[in-house]
């Protein structure tokens, strides 16, 4: 998938800019807090109908401003056009559209134009949560799997309704318990099932990019860690019912599933460099890459590079550099602060190429 075009009107610091891309690389130089990364979250926004790092819609509106419009055109791997319209003022439901239509779900947008993104906040997988890593599983999975998304909803509501008893000052109702733990297990099995095919898949891939990246320097693994596995899932939730009622939550069930993230024998969150930890997130998410590559309706996804740079030395660069300026990658974003690492991409790649610079949200393209 190609974003020719992209229209942005008052979202977050960016007042107004339209841009004619590259096909291939896009590069955003400026100073950090300037606005380069906004400019790829509202390519983000296009994909999965949310900023990448603010849930709250009102909130990427500009300071001051009473609506934000960001508009796409995009030419598929089948050659179709593709225009995605973007609309939302404070108070009101937002509007998305695909080629002037509304969509009756955002849903059903989700997966339309593939996409993964590296950037800054992506520490947080290997130092956070298991909330993170759960969530990069459901963004890479739900774009080629809609069903995946059904069951995740229905598996969520139903949770929702088993903690409302289980908090509850009065003993809860056994039967209607029965029921949403019944719905929960079927649900949750279902989403079991692909993440388990998911981290299985995407394994010796990641483990060959951080190869790559690394040059054999270190071993990293990856392990899928489910509740499901102890057992049916309704045993393993019902199992242990009169503790979640004495703490007032379920303890049990996929909302507690875990990637283990390891650095040989060790957990990267605790052995892991600064640089070590960077390259095992780029690995990982270029094997998404890959993976989604390869499922779903066979999309080439947009890769957004948003200052992947930082806290690598330069051996570990030049890799990378190599990497994404391969053929194996469609449409590339990339910011940064300076052009020197840029340079290095477009000199390894005689692929088309465009350069913007950012400042205070105004973005002008370089002519060379």
């Amino acid at each position: 998938m190609l974003l020719r075009k992209i229209s942005v009107l008052n979202y977050k610091n960016i007042k107004t800019a339209s841009m004619e891309l590259s096909p291939k690389i896009n590069c955003f130089i400026g100073q950090n807090g300037v606005g380069k990364t906004n400019v790829l979250d509202a390519v983000y926004y296009m994909s999965f109908c949310r900023s990448s790092n603010n849930p709250i819609d009102a909130q990427v509106i500009r300071h001051g401003e009473d609506f934000c419009v960001i508009e796409g055109n995009y030419l598929g791997d089948n050659g179709e056009e593709e225009n995605i319209y973007v609309g939302m003022k404070r108070g009101v439901k937002k509007h998305f559209k695909r080629n002037k239509k509304d969509y009756k779900r955002l849903s059903e947008h989700i997966g339309l134009i593939p996409l993964v993104m590296i950037s800054p906040n992506d520490g947080g997988i290997i130092q956070g949560a298991g909330e993170e890593r759960r969530r990069m599983m459901d963004i890479v999975i739900s774009q080629y799997d809609y069903q995946y998304m059904v069951d995740l909803g229905r598996y969520n509501k139903a949770l929702q309704q088993r903690n409302s008893m289980l908090k509850a000052e009065t003993e809860p109702d056994y039967l209607l318990l029965s029921i949403c733990e019944e719905q929960m297990a079927v649900a949750g099995e279902a989403v079991y099932r692909k993440r388990k095919d998911f981290v299985e898949g995407i394994i010796p891939v990641f483990q060959k990019y951080y190869a790559d990246i690394s040059e054999d320097r270190e071993m990293v693994s990856l392990r899928y860690v489910s509740h499901c596995q102890r057992g049916p899932l309704i045993d393993v939730i019902q199992r242990d019912r009169m503790k979640d009622i004495a703490v007032g939550y379920s303890l049990h069930g996929i909302h507690r599933d875990d990637l283990e993230m390891m650095l040989g024998d060790y957990m990267m969150k605790r052995e892991g460099s600064q640089g070590q930890n960077k390259t095992y997130v780029v690995a990982l998410r270029l094997a998404l890459f890959d993976f989604l590559k390869q499922h779903g309706n066979k999309t080439t996804p947009i890769l957004l590079l948003d200052d992947i740079f930082d806290k690598l030395d330069a051996r570990r660069v030049e890799r990378i550099v190599k990497l994404v300026a391969s053929d194996e990658f469609g449409q590339i974003f990339i910011t940064d602060t300076n052009r020197e690492n840029l340079d290095k991409i477009l000199a390894q790649s005689s692929m088309d190429y465009k350069i913007f610079y950012v400042d205070n949200g105004e973005i002008t393209e370089k002519r060379e």
